[in-house]
Protein backbone atom coordinates (compact mmCIF):
# COMPACT_ATOMS: atom_id res chain seq x y z
CA UNK A 1 0.00 0.00 0.00
CA UNK A 2 1.28 3.55 -1.05
CA UNK A 3 0.67 6.47 1.81
CA UNK A 4 0.67 9.93 1.31
CA UNK A 5 3.67 10.75 3.25
CA UNK A 6 5.51 8.48 0.46
CA UNK A 7 3.89 10.54 -2.12
CA UNK A 8 4.75 13.94 -3.71
CA UNK A 9 3.04 16.75 -1.49
CA UNK A 10 0.08 18.61 -2.26
CA UNK A 11 0.93 23.00 -3.25
CA UNK A 12 -2.95 23.32 -2.52
CA UNK A 13 -4.14 20.26 -0.63
CA UNK A 14 -7.78 21.36 -1.25
CA UNK A 15 -8.27 20.22 -4.54
CA UNK A 16 -6.15 15.95 -3.96
CA UNK A 17 -3.94 14.35 -5.38
CA UNK A 18 -5.97 13.83 -9.00
CA UNK A 19 -5.51 17.50 -9.91
CA UNK A 20 -2.48 17.67 -8.69
CA UNK A 21 -1.53 14.51 -11.43
CA UNK A 22 -3.50 16.11 -14.12
CA UNK A 23 -1.75 19.13 -13.83
CA UNK A 24 1.52 17.08 -14.23
CA UNK A 25 0.19 15.48 -17.25
CA UNK A 26 -0.59 18.53 -18.82
CA UNK A 27 2.92 19.99 -18.22
CA UNK A 28 4.04 17.04 -20.40
CA UNK A 29 1.81 17.35 -23.82
CA UNK A 30 4.07 18.91 -26.48
CA UNK A 31 1.17 20.19 -28.73
CA UNK A 32 0.01 23.47 -27.09
CA UNK A 33 -3.63 23.30 -28.20
CA UNK A 34 -4.07 20.04 -26.49
CA UNK A 35 -2.29 21.43 -23.51
CA UNK A 36 -4.53 24.78 -23.49
CA UNK A 37 -7.55 22.62 -23.93
CA UNK A 38 -6.82 20.15 -20.95
CA UNK A 39 -5.96 23.42 -19.03
CA UNK A 40 -9.60 24.36 -19.57
CA UNK A 41 -10.89 20.98 -18.31
CA UNK A 42 -8.77 21.19 -15.53
CA UNK A 43 -10.59 24.56 -14.65
CA UNK A 44 -14.18 22.74 -14.99
CA UNK A 45 -13.04 20.55 -12.62
CA UNK A 46 -12.07 22.88 -10.39
CA UNK A 47 -15.06 25.10 -10.65
CA UNK A 48 -17.29 21.91 -10.75
CA UNK A 49 -15.95 21.07 -6.99
CA UNK A 50 -17.26 24.32 -5.90
CA UNK A 51 -19.87 26.07 -7.84
CA UNK A 52 -19.65 28.93 -6.06
CA UNK A 53 -16.13 29.81 -7.73
CA UNK A 54 -18.41 29.80 -11.35
CA UNK A 55 -17.85 33.96 -11.39
CA UNK A 56 -15.33 36.46 -13.07
CA UNK A 57 -13.40 37.01 -10.11
CA UNK A 58 -13.24 33.63 -8.82
CA UNK A 59 -12.13 32.43 -12.22
CA UNK A 60 -8.95 34.71 -12.25
CA UNK A 61 -8.42 33.16 -9.12
CA UNK A 62 -8.65 28.99 -10.20
CA UNK A 63 -6.38 30.03 -12.68
CA UNK A 64 -3.99 31.86 -10.59
CA UNK A 65 -4.24 28.50 -8.41
CA UNK A 66 -3.91 26.56 -11.76
CA UNK A 67 -0.37 28.34 -11.93
CA UNK A 68 0.91 27.91 -8.11
CA UNK A 69 0.06 24.15 -8.65
CA UNK A 70 1.90 23.91 -11.87
CA UNK A 71 4.96 25.49 -9.84
CA UNK A 72 4.51 28.14 -12.83
CA UNK A 73 5.91 25.09 -15.50
CA UNK A 74 2.70 25.29 -17.41
CA UNK A 75 2.64 27.37 -20.42
CA UNK A 76 -0.62 27.80 -22.03
CA UNK A 77 -2.56 30.71 -22.95
CA UNK A 78 -4.99 31.64 -20.00
CA UNK A 79 -7.93 34.23 -20.51
CA UNK A 80 -6.33 36.69 -17.08
CA UNK A 81 -2.60 37.65 -17.21
CA UNK A 82 -0.24 34.88 -16.06
CA UNK A 83 0.71 35.69 -12.21
CA UNK A 84 3.97 36.23 -11.28
CA UNK A 85 5.53 34.19 -8.10
CA UNK A 86 6.96 37.34 -6.44
CA UNK A 87 4.01 38.91 -6.39
CA UNK A 88 1.73 36.05 -5.68
CA UNK A 89 1.20 36.31 -1.60
CA UNK A 90 1.78 33.27 0.81
CA UNK A 91 0.43 34.11 4.05
CA UNK A 92 2.62 33.06 7.37
CA UNK A 93 1.33 29.73 9.38
CA UNK A 94 -0.72 30.27 11.52
CA UNK A 95 0.82 30.18 15.09
CA UNK A 96 -1.19 28.31 17.49
CA UNK A 97 -1.50 30.09 21.60
CA UNK A 98 1.04 28.59 23.96
CA UNK A 99 -2.26 27.08 25.46
CA UNK A 100 -3.06 24.99 22.68
CA UNK A 101 0.21 22.84 22.54
CA UNK A 102 1.05 22.58 26.69
CA UNK A 103 -1.08 20.96 28.78
CA UNK A 104 -4.43 22.06 26.79
CA UNK A 105 -6.49 19.67 28.71
CA UNK A 106 -6.43 21.82 31.45
CA UNK A 107 -7.65 25.33 29.52
CA UNK A 108 -6.84 28.60 29.15
CA UNK A 109 -9.00 29.73 32.36
CA UNK A 110 -6.70 27.52 34.76
CA UNK A 111 -3.39 29.76 33.87
CA UNK A 112 -6.07 33.03 34.08
CA UNK A 113 -6.91 31.68 37.61
CA UNK A 114 -3.44 31.18 38.24
CA UNK A 115 -2.29 34.55 37.46
CA UNK A 116 -5.05 35.83 39.98
CA UNK A 117 -3.79 33.28 42.92
CA UNK A 118 -0.43 34.38 42.39
CA UNK A 119 -1.26 37.93 42.91
CA UNK A 120 -3.92 37.78 45.62
CA UNK A 121 -2.60 39.76 48.55
CA UNK A 122 -4.77 37.91 51.43
CA UNK A 123 -2.50 34.75 52.49
CA UNK A 124 -5.34 32.35 53.80
CA UNK A 125 -7.80 33.24 50.36
CA UNK A 126 -3.97 32.80 48.27
CA UNK A 127 -4.03 29.26 49.75
CA UNK A 128 -7.33 28.55 49.65
CA UNK A 129 -7.23 29.51 45.45
CA UNK A 130 -4.06 27.42 45.06
CA UNK A 131 -6.09 24.06 46.01
CA UNK A 132 -9.40 25.06 44.40
CA UNK A 133 -7.01 25.62 41.01
CA UNK A 134 -5.50 22.33 41.81
CA UNK A 135 -9.26 20.25 42.05
CA UNK A 136 -10.28 22.00 38.72
CA UNK A 137 -7.13 20.87 36.98
CA UNK A 138 -8.04 17.40 38.79
CA UNK A 139 -11.28 17.48 37.24
CA UNK A 140 -10.22 18.56 33.43
CA UNK A 141 -7.63 16.32 33.58
CA UNK A 142 -9.92 13.27 34.21
CA UNK A 143 -12.33 14.36 31.64
CA UNK A 144 -9.50 14.52 29.33
CA UNK A 145 -7.59 11.34 29.93
CA UNK A 146 -10.53 9.28 31.42
CA UNK A 147 -8.04 7.34 34.02
CA UNK A 148 -7.00 8.23 37.47
CA UNK A 149 -4.76 10.50 38.50
CA UNK A 150 -1.91 11.16 41.39
CA UNK A 151 -2.43 14.27 43.22
CA UNK A 152 1.65 14.48 42.80
CA UNK A 153 1.07 15.08 38.94
CA UNK A 154 -1.47 17.76 39.25
CA UNK A 155 0.80 18.93 41.86
CA UNK A 156 3.77 19.02 39.51
CA UNK A 157 2.09 20.25 36.62
CA UNK A 158 0.73 23.42 38.87
CA UNK A 159 4.35 24.10 39.32
CA UNK A 160 5.09 23.88 35.98
CA UNK A 161 2.08 26.41 35.19
CA UNK A 162 2.51 28.74 37.14
CA UNK A 163 6.77 28.99 36.90
CA UNK A 164 7.40 27.47 39.92
CA UNK A 165 5.83 30.06 42.23
CA UNK A 166 3.17 27.79 43.08
CA UNK A 167 4.45 24.76 45.11
CA UNK A 168 1.77 22.13 47.09
CA UNK A 169 4.38 19.48 46.79
CA UNK A 170 5.24 19.39 50.24
CA UNK A 171 1.70 20.16 51.60
CA UNK A 172 -0.53 17.32 53.24
CA UNK A 173 -3.72 18.03 51.96
CA UNK A 174 -4.79 15.51 49.84
CA UNK A 175 -7.12 16.86 46.79
CA UNK A 176 -10.84 15.85 46.03
CA UNK A 177 -11.28 11.83 45.45
CA UNK A 178 -11.25 11.19 41.59
CA UNK A 179 -14.64 9.17 42.06
CA UNK A 180 -16.09 12.35 43.01
CA UNK A 181 -15.12 14.99 40.81
CA UNK A 182 -16.38 12.09 38.11
CA UNK A 183 -19.63 11.44 39.63
CA UNK A 184 -22.52 13.18 38.10
CA UNK A 185 -25.29 12.64 40.82
CA UNK A 186 -23.07 14.63 43.26
CA UNK A 187 -24.04 17.96 41.46
CA UNK A 188 -27.81 16.81 41.31
CA UNK A 189 -27.84 16.12 44.91
CA UNK A 190 -26.20 18.96 46.15
CA UNK A 191 -28.98 21.17 44.10
CA UNK A 192 -32.41 18.92 45.43
CA UNK A 193 -30.42 19.65 49.25
CA UNK A 194 -30.37 23.44 47.99
CA UNK A 195 -33.73 23.66 46.55
CA UNK A 196 -35.00 21.90 50.11
CA UNK A 197 -33.14 23.49 52.35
Amino acid sequence: MEYNTNRFKLVIPEYGRNIHKMIAYAIQIKNRKKRNRCAWSIIKLMTDSNPKLNNPYFQHKLWNQLFIMSKYQLDIDPPFPKPHPEKIKYYKKVEYPEYLTNFRYYGKIIRNMIHVAIHCKNRQKKEGLFYAIANTMKKNYLRWNKNLVEDDIIFKDLKELSKGKICLMNNTDPLLQCSYLLNPKRKKNYMRKKKIG
